[in-house]
């Protein structure tokens, strides 16, 4: 079954255009991520400077669905060059 999802979402064209994060909306589905607590610090941080230095006040899920939005994006775009490609392939 995993592997037939797995090429499902290969085969299925997603729609053309600019790939948008949701932002600030009721959200029906959930997942659950864990992280390190080094890795929750820095999202913090983000979070905290985003707001001070740049005068954005934002919540961790919204900066996290941003940078899924941009990684997606690029994925897309760049497929094998992507930052994702060449991260988990450790490059």
């Amino acid at each position: 079954p995993a592997e037939e999802a797995g090429e499902t979402a290969r085969r299925r064209p997603r729609a053309r255009g600019p790939r948008r994060p949701t932002g600030r909306e009721r959200h029906d589905e959930k997942i659950t991520v864990y992280v390190s607590a080094e890795e929750l610090m820095d999202l913090e941080h983000a979070r905290l400077v985003l707001r001070g230095e740049h005068g954005l006040a934002v919540d961790r899920g919204r900066v996290v669905r941003e940078a899924i939005s941009v990684v997606l994006a690029d994925l897309e775009q760049r497929g094998e060059a992507s930052i994702l490609v060449r991260r988990l392939r450790g490059r």
